[in-house]
């Protein structure tokens, strides 16, 4: 779509939930009102561009996006990105000399398809899927191709090879600029805020010309995004949830009792093995580059039922980082408050002694004392009392290969993903927090679920991520958002306005499926096809002796590498759809 200059040309993908307030400032602003075309968010962006600039017009903006401009008057190419990366965006040159071109997409197939795109694959890309199971940063699994960074501007001049890039806007900043101007009232006020302001970005995600839904699993941060929802509207929501039968994974009952209460049009549907499984030949071609969370299963499932019913549906992702609600950022601070007080010698030593021996030998004391899996606990033991720093320990606890050099072959390390610098050991809660938002949250979570939906064609929103609620959970205390060791305290509060608390009050549970099981049953000759030693020799990407010996221990109960091996899997069920497309 082009202007109402002509001057700026756009390919737009996302949603601008403020676009009304900006059309009426535009036309309150203008000397000459804008004569609209028709009633698009992409519309008013690009008016808003020919009233105010690019960046200012960013800046404007309530919502999720990723777009790519055209200034046919400075011949500039502009790449932006939204706050949070709630929406992809890939570019890089490929090619050489007069040949070489610059490719951009919201997806690694539609940079595959251009003549030029080379494909080599990017050894360090390979680690980072391997450490995270998501390739994290800038980084793609191509070498030469970047993801554009969450809150970056990337301008490039028709006659220059080299991009500038900038921030319009950062988390970072968001966190000093919370501290310097936290929240002044009384817990309960801060509720009263919070219920105020998500009852605004709710209803701003609720705006839509098609069907709308909402996934609900019972938890938290989905039940307040439906509760705040069905109190701002006239007919019941539509709510989608998955069950399983393993009791482990269910969260299905939580669901439609919420969803009871609130009055919801709620749909259920209970998931057989076979029905997940049927999902696993699906994956390579979902994501554009592989991608290793299981709960991709489960997401991709739950948005294909809701897209039934559903064009549009509102997800509560982020709500864990956003409000501290992960039990893993507790118990990090108060294990390295016990591991600090032995010295670090006393520690390394403990590590060796452990290491001293195999898995299976702990494994046989162990049951001669009465425990089961000791050897798997001993080890990842061992990795604990090794680390030197709370930041050091959190990286570990979040890593899965950390022997990444001895598994990639020609593996060189990534320096760095960004976050360290801004690292504070006295902060310790608030900065896992923060690195989550910059590293996990987009890169995994929200990676997730946008590949998931869009491969069936449903379109998600997730209203923790409007910015204002994240600026505004960074101006909170900690001792407000962890409340005598209940996370996500005011969040919890604003939802008991809507839901009985005794709907709500249960263990944390993941939404996952049973891969571990999975690879010693039903997935285990797709599995040993991908891992055989012969296939991982010859493609000359991973070497197989560790990968192997992950699959013997793991078939033998030995140790659970469920994750670890997941990750290998998606990079060579992925690198097969390669050679075949």
């Amino acid at each position: 779509m082009a202007s109402p200059s002509g001057r700026y040309v756009i390919a737009f993908n996302g949603e601008i939930y403020n676009h009304g307030d900006l059309r009426a400032e535009l036309n309150g602003a203008a000397t000459r009102p804008v004569s609209w075309r028709g009633h698009s968010d992409t519309e008013t962006l690009l008016a808003g561009f020919d009233a105010w600039g690019v960046e200012t017009t960013v800046r404007k903006t309530i919502g999720m996006f990723a777009f790519v401009l055209w200034d046919r008057k400075s011949r500039v190419l502009t790449l932006v990105r939204d706050r949070l990366g709630e929406k992809p965006l890939y570019y890089g040159w490929q090619g050489n000399g007069s040949g070489a071109v610059f490719l951009f997409g919201s997806e690694l197939g539609a940079l595959r398809a251009h003549p030029a795109f080379e494909g080599k694959i990017s050894r360090e890309g390979l680690g980072l899927l391997l450490q995270y199971n998501y390739i994290g940063g800038h980084n793609s699994i191509y070498s030469g191709i970047r993801k554009l960074e969450p809150g970056t501007i990337l301008e490039l001049k028709a006659d220059s090879t080299e991009p500038v890039i900038k921030q319009y806007w950062s988390l970072w900043e968001a966190v000093e600029s919370g501290r310097e101007h936290s929240f002044s009232g009384s817990p309960a006020e801060a509720v009263d805020a919070l219920d105020i302001l998500l009852r605004d970005a709710v209803g701003r995600q609720m705006m839509a010309d098609v069907p709308l839904g909402a996934f609900l699993s019972g938890g938290i941060d989905s039940s307040a995004v439906v509760a705040l929802m069905q109190a701002q509207s006239e007919r019941p929501i539509k709510t989608f949830s998955i069950g399983f039968h393993e009791q482990g994974f269910n969260e299905a009952e939580h669901a439609k009792a919420v969803a009871a209460h609130l009055g919801t049009e709620h749909t259920e549907h209970y998931v057989t093995g076979e029905q997940a499984l049927a999902v696993v030949p699906k994956l390579p071609t979902l994501y554009s580059e592989p991608f290793a969370d299981s709960s991709q299963i489960p997401t991709f499932l739950v948005s294909e039922m809701a897209r039934a019913q559903v064009t549009v549906a509102l997800s509560g992702d982020g709500g864990d980082e956003v409000f501290c609600g992960y039990n893993r950022y507790q118990m990090t601070d108060r294990l390295w408050g016990r591991l600090r007080r032995i010295p670090r010698p006393l520690r390394r030593a403990g590590a060796g002694l452990i290491r001293s021996l195999p898995p299976a030998a702990w494994d046989r004391l162990g049951r001669l004392a009465g425990y089961g899996g000791a050897g798997d606990k001993l080890y990842k033991g061992a990795g604990v009392l090794a680390r030197h720093s709370v930041k050091d320990l959190y990286h570990g606890l979040t890593t899965f290969w950390s022997e990444r050099a001895s598994v990639v072959v020609g593996h060189s390390e990534i320096s760095s993903l960004g976050y360290e610098d801004h690292w504070q050991d006295s902060r310790a809660v608030e900065s896992m927090m923060a690195t989550d938002m910059v590293t996990y949250l987009p890169h995994d979570i929200l990676a997730k679920v946008d590949r998931a939906a869009m491969g069936v064609s449903l379109e998600t929103r997730v209203p923790y991520l409007d910015h204002r609620v994240v600026e505004f959970a960074w101006t909170l205390p900690l001792d407000i958002k962890l409340r005598g060791g209940t996370t996500k305290w005011p969040l919890r509060e604003v939802l008991y306005r809507y839901v009985p608390r005794s709907l709500i009050e249960r263990p944390k549970m993941g939404f996952g499926v049973p891969i571990g099981e999975w690879l010693r049953g039903a997935l285990r000759p797709w599995a040993e096809a991908l891992l055989s030693e012969e296939r991982l020799r010859a493609e000359g990407y991973l070497n197989p002796a560790p990968i192997r010996q992950a699959w013997a221990e793991h078939q033998s109960g030995r140790r659970n590498w469920q994750y670890q091996l997941w990750g290998v899997l998606m990079f060579q069920a992925w690198l097969e759809t390669q050679r075949r497309g």
